[in-house]
């Protein structure tokens, strides 16, 4: 039998355990109410949670606010929505009356300073996630204002926390748009506690504990919630993770296992100051702590106030707080904000395949709310008939958010309970002329996939399961979802299956028989996949593989699509101004798509999301992925918004518009040997006139542009080759 420190944790009750709330007699409401007269039609004088949302309610498994309320309208609970609520005053937020159990909010399927700005700052003109596409519906760090106006509406009531936002802005982190160090989300918003990552184990056991008089103040035992406190409890171990080195001092070396309470900071410092005056060397002696139980052990953190003084103390907080990700090993952390800690618990148990089968199982409509009317819900449109078949992801990359929000144990939904959804949408969902859009989930090719043996899952520390390269004990067969394909597209009434997530090639390389198979059945004349870049350099700060996995997934792609007597492209996507990237980076990555005849037509450019690896090296100009230092090697980073501009330049070498930046920054960089109508250089010497001035495929997708080069250009918004026009003039749009 292995010991508890080597094997995953178990939940202690199921999702589908608990004993119901007394509500659970009034049965299942066609949608979750957004208004008095939807609760009086449903015979209920209260409601006992309140959802606020940032995004329009879409009752549909791939929406939060649907997943959670319906999960708890399941254990008994009388739920109501409150979406995209008028912010200006409490008022809005008083429509449903009282809760009587507490305020979920959350700002949506997205961070809402995401949502509502590009990379470069400007406000989007529009949102996929409210009716009709309409902007400005939600306002800035929307979770702290709709937590206000709960606590202005009703004082006495909880606010718990949720969603990708607050998972995110949990402690102390990097803010793009301030450019700065903002606190933990929680000291921000007022709310009584946070729960990060997916929380359906948390928002259950939250919701049937203050049903049975709890107090939410008391509720600090939970995986997967953040909460305040102000001393570390009687019986833990607290590891002190405050400091790195400083140049110029040498500090004796103390043991990393010692229980700071035990020492203040002048014991320590006496401690230096004694060692310091013996000028011989001495033998260092770790005295190893007596109690190491890890499940109350807790990591002292730096301080908001020191990582926002000290770049170097937040990168080296980002690196512990990734390397505590997993539910198997990760302990507990704390970080002081002036006179009180944000603790925050290890991540939640992983929900096991018959509870996600429970969860997307549940009597979701499918549609967005009546009260919408004929209004498209853009997001809606987008995945309405797709079906999500796991959650998590093991690839680590550093510019994304995935793993600290939903983790990298995948968890996998059953091949039946995914053809049952298929037969929902099928027979449910307006509008389905047999075509599913997507089979898949944070990463298309995950699917059953996971580590061969589970006292070593439990037990890893490795950010990526791929990267530097797929590791040994990484179950690479992706039989099962071969399987699942094939079953798929057998349903009656199902004429196609497509794959629309993003794919892992270099671990589909690992399986030809599932490239094959997915090459033949599920590509829409054209794949997208994210390479991200070319070069060793930022490749290496973003983990992900070398442009040769590319090339070897490239190579089986084309072979079978010519097996199949297909005519089916593979459209890269790459990312300008990413840490670590160098102009001469940039430059190779322009030559590379001209050379393979790509023009990306819709660029996009590295966006600091709060927490990411990533974000930390674009704001400190240290690499967490290693450990730091004062004296770690720096990492290049693109923030001047010309070098931003020069780096998205490069990937649209194609365009006129963007050639006499190109052509200064190719004689500066002294490549001007690439200037010139030779096929092996990057941009004309001269500019073309106004009338063969370049114009997007993604509006005409008609005419090659000047100095594209020999063959078949490829566009990255259609994938397909341009269109033979006859000769005539493009429309303009």
């Amino acid at each position: 039998m292995s010991s508890p420190a080597a094997s995953m944790p178990r939940a202690r009750q199921a999702l589908f355990e608990y004993p119901l709330y007394w509500a659970e007699c009034f049965g299942t409401a066609p949608f979750l109410p957004m208004s008095r007269a939807e609760m009086d039609q449903l015979g209920w004088d209260s409601c006992d949670i309140i959802i606020v949302t940032g995004d329009a309610y879409v009752d549909h498994p791939s929406f939060g606010m649907a997943i959670i309320g319906r999960l708890l309208e399941a254990q008994g609970f009388r739920v109501g929505i409150i979406a995209q609520p008028d912010w200006h005053s409490a008022d809005a937020f008083m429509a449903l009356g009282k809760p009587n159990l507490f305020f979920g909010v959350a700002a949506g399927n997205m961070d809402s300073m995401i949502n509502r700005y590009t990379a470069d700052r400007k406000l989007r003109s529009d949102d996929a996630y409210t009716p009709g596409g309409e902007a400005g519906k939600r306002p800035d760090r929307c979770s702290l204002v709709y937590s206000h106006r709960c606590r202005e509406a009703y004082p006495d009531v909880p606010i718990i926390l949720g969603g990708i936002e607050a998972s995110l802005r949990r402690i102390a982190h990097y803010d793009y748009w301030q450019d700065g160090i903002r606190r933990s989300i929680l000291l921000d918003s007022g709310a009584d506690l946070l729960l990060y990552g997916n929380a359906e184990r948390a928002v259950v056991d939250v919701a049937h504990r203050l049903s049975r008089g709890e107090s939410v103040d008391t509720i600090t035992d939970l995986r997967g919630t953040a909460f305040l406190r102000r001393d570390t409890p009687a019986g833990w171990l607290e590891w002190d993770s405050t400091r790195i080195d400083r140049p110029g001092r040498i500090d004796r070396i103390i043991n990393p296992y010692v229980n700071t309470q035990d020492l203040d900071e002048c014991e320590l410092e006496q401690r230096n100051a004694r060692q310091l005056g013996q000028p011989d060397t001495q033998v260092v002696q770790l005295q190893w702590h007596p109690r190491h139980d890890r499940d109350r052990t807790v990591i002292r953190l730096p301080s908001f106030e020191k990582v926002r003084a000290d770049a170097a103390l937040y990168a080296h907080a980002n690196r512990v707080l990734h390397l505590e990700t997993n539910p198997g090993n990760a302990r507990a952390l704390v970080q002081s904000h002036a006179d009180q800690d944000v603790w925050i618990n290890p991540p939640p148990i992983p929900l096991s395949t018959e509870e996600m089968d429970y969860v997307f199982g549940l009597p979701y409509a499918r549609v967005p709310h009546p009260a919408y009317g004929d209004a498209k819900v853009p997001a809606y449109d987008m995945i309405r008939f797709s079906v999500n078949i796991m959650r998590g992801c093991f690839g680590g990359c550093t510019f994304c958010s995935i793993t600290e929000h939903e983790g990298r144990i995948i968890q996998n939904r059953s091949q039946e309970s995914i053809l049952r959804e298929i037969e929902d949408i099928r027979d449910k969902v307006p509008g389905f002329t047999g075509i599913i859009s997507d089979l898949g989930g944070p990463t298309a090719n995950m699917y059953r996939i996971a580590c061969k043996s589970r006292e070593i899952e439990a037990a890893c520390r490795r950010p990526s399961c791929v990267y530097p390269g797929i590791c040994e004990n990484l179950n690479t067969d992706h039989s099962a979802l071969t399987a699942l394909y094939r079953s798929a597209r057998e349903l009656p009434g199902v004429k196609k299956i497509l794959i629309a997530s993003g794919l892992r090639y270099d671990l589909a390389v690992q399986d030809p028989e599932y490239v094959r198979e997915l090459v033949t059945h599920h590509v829409g004349g054209y794949l997208k996949i994210a390479p991200e870049h070319t070069e060793d350099g930022p490749l290496s700060k973003m983990m992900k593989p070398g442009i040769g996995s590319y090339d070897r997934f490239r190579e089986l792609f084309e072979k079978f699509s010519r097996e199949a007597g297909k005519k089916q492209y593979l459209i890269p996507y790459f990312i300008a101004a990413h840490p670590g990237t160098r102009d001469e980076d940039m430059m190779n990555l322009a030559l590379w798509l001209k050379h393979n005849g790509f023009r990306a037509d819709q660029v996009q450019a590295f966006y600091p999301s709060p927490m990411a690896t990533a974000t930390a090296m674009y704001h400190s100009g240290r690499n967490p992925l290693q450990k730091i230092s004062y004296k770690s090697e720096g990492v290049t980073v693109v923030k001047d918004p010309a070098q931003r501009r020069l780096h998205k330049a490069f990937l649209r070498w194609h365009d006129p518009v963007n050639w006499p930046l190109l052509r200064e920054a190719l004689t500066r960089m002294g490549r001007a040997d690439l200037i010139g109508d030779g096929e092996h250089q990057l941009i004309p010497r001269e500019q073309p006139s106004q009338a063969q001035d370049y114009r997007s495929p993604r509006r005409k997708n008609s005419q090659r542009s000047p100095g594209s080069g020999p063959g078949t250009v490829l566009t990255q918004h259609t994938g397909l080759p341009p269109r033979n026009n006859g000769g005539r003039k493009p429309r303009r749009s």
